[in-house]
């Protein structure tokens, strides 16, 4: 991400408020704008049509479908999303960039492939009684969305970080306009215009790509040979979205929370609400994650194995490496206290919302757990980052495998154990991910110079 850190340093560097504050909006949005939107946008549609839909019910329909769409495209192309991130920061250390676009066109091309003979037997046989034309736009949604998360991937590591925001807020508002103006089609009109928008912002993707990369072929698959996959980093995707999305599926599922919603799709507005609000508070500990990670860490990493390489005294590298330690500490401090702020400021705006929203006060304190486990979360994914920049794959796989298992096993037993337990079991997966996390982050630190003089 060394384009958002050149230009965070930017802004820190005039030393004034003013530039503080850009900075920590600008990381802010970067790093959390593309779902915020697209959140904020299928809500807008919910709102302008109720009441204005026949039935009513087409709109949580609606909600559903996109929610189970993103979560199980996120899943599905996460196996790939490191991997091919990797494989494009190799081949740019190499000077290799013209086999960046065609592998790109390769993974394209794999992900429309798998993510459309997924869909067609679902949409076929899972929705009886919906029309033909939803079960044609159902197919269609899902492989643009897993082709838009290939293609942000892609363009954050061209640096393309504006672009992808803006492209996701022009994507959103024909999406918004295009559900609103065809809600007359009911939930073929809703999932229509949510298409429209979809395949402009993937458009968009795929036109900067193509303009951003020189290339003499189109597609390729070099990066699935022995050669350059990593199957650790697949298997770290899979485990970080599956286990994200694990207990929300097992609260939608479980007879006492969830309910029917549209064929086998189900929803649990007790789990689903608190959840989506304490998601709200990431925000600023993601723009605190961002700044810390881009500005200060990665200039201390780079002195670091600059020194390393080029020969500089050991003094020098010792003092880098206590400076990444450092910033590591400090930035996950700062990660706790604004999280910290920002579920303060939820939770007493919480019975307001509830009520607003018909749901009972008594769900109030799984709203406090959720807000907890938002703010372990931003932890782990501060964690998670420190290792890929130190290309500790073992250690990813282990701690992401470990919080998908857990999540599913302390999930279940809350089930079991009632409603006062609910949300722990999130909480108590992160928490314990988080504990190990730092304890190996820490061991690693101790013996970095180690690990890079001995075992390279």
């Amino acid at each position: 991400m060394a384009g958002i850190g050149f230009e965070l340093r930017r802004l820190l560097r005039k030393d004034t408020l003013l530039g503080l504050i850009r900075a920590y909006a600008y990381a802010g949005v970067i790093s959390s704008g593309p779902w915020v939107l697209s959140i904020i946008g299928i809500l807008i549609i919910g709102i302008f049509s109720l009441g204005m839909v026949v039935p009513d019910a087409s709109v949580t329909q609606f909600q559903i479908t996109v929610t189970y769409l993103i979560a199980i495209s996120l899943i599905l192309t996460g196996m790939v999303q490191l991997a091919f991130t990797r494989f494009c920061a190799d081949r740019s250390f190499e000077n290799r960039e013209d086999l960046i676009l065609p592998n790109f066109g390769g993974v394209t091309v794999l992900v429309t492939i798998i993510s459309g003979l997924l869909a067609l037997p679902a949409a076929m046989f899972l929705f009886p009684g919906q029309s033909v034309l939803f079960r044609v736009l159902l197919i269609a949604c899902f492989v643009v969305l897993s082709n838009i998360w290939i293609a942000t991937v892609f363009l954050s590591g061209m640096k393309q970080y504006k672009a992808i925001l803006l492209l996701y807020a022009l994507g959103y508002t024909i999406t918004v306009l295009g559900a609103l103006m065809l809600r007359f089609l009911d939930l073929d009109g809703l999932l229509l215009g949510f298409l429209l928008g979809q395949v402009t912002l993937l458009a968009g993707m795929l036109v900067l790509i193509v303009r951003g990369y020189p290339a003499e072929s189109i597609v390729s698959f070099d990066m699935f040979g022995k050669k350059y996959l990593y199957p650790s980093l697949m298997l770290v995707g899979f485990f970080y979205n599956a286990g994200v999305w694990a207990d929300k599926a097992m609260f939608w599922f479980y007879d006492g929370t969830g309910s029917d919603v549209i064929g086998p799709l189900r929803a649990s507005l007790i789990y689903d609400i608190p959840v989506f609000l304490s998601y709200l508070s990431l925000i600023p500990g993601m723009a605190v994650f961002l700044v810390r990670m881009e500005t200060d860490f990665v200039e201390y990493y780079s002195n670091f194995y600059d020194a390393v390489r080029e020969g500089g005294s050991l003094s020098y590298i010792e003092d880098m490496r206590n400076q990444m330690v450092f910033v590591i500490r400090q930035g996950i401090f700062q990660i706790l206290k604004i999280q910290a702020i920002s579920a303060l400021v939820i939770m007493v705006a919480g019975a307001q919302i509830f009520n607003a929203l018909g749901i009972s006060e008594l769900y109030l304190p799984l709203l406090k757990v959720q807000l907890i486990a938002t703010a372990l979360q931003v932890v782990f994914l501060a964690i998670i980052n420190v290792f890929c920049y130190l290309d500790q794959r073992r250690m990813l796989v282990l701690l992401t495998a470990l919080f998908f298992v857990l999540n599913v096993i302390f999930t279940g037993i809350s089930l079991y154990l009632g409603p006062q337990f609910f949300g722990f079991g999130f909480l108590l997966a992160l928490a314990v991910c988080v504990l190990l996390g730092l304890w190996l982050v820490s061991r690693k630190m101790a013996e970095l110079e180690y690990s890079t003089f001995m075992l390279n």
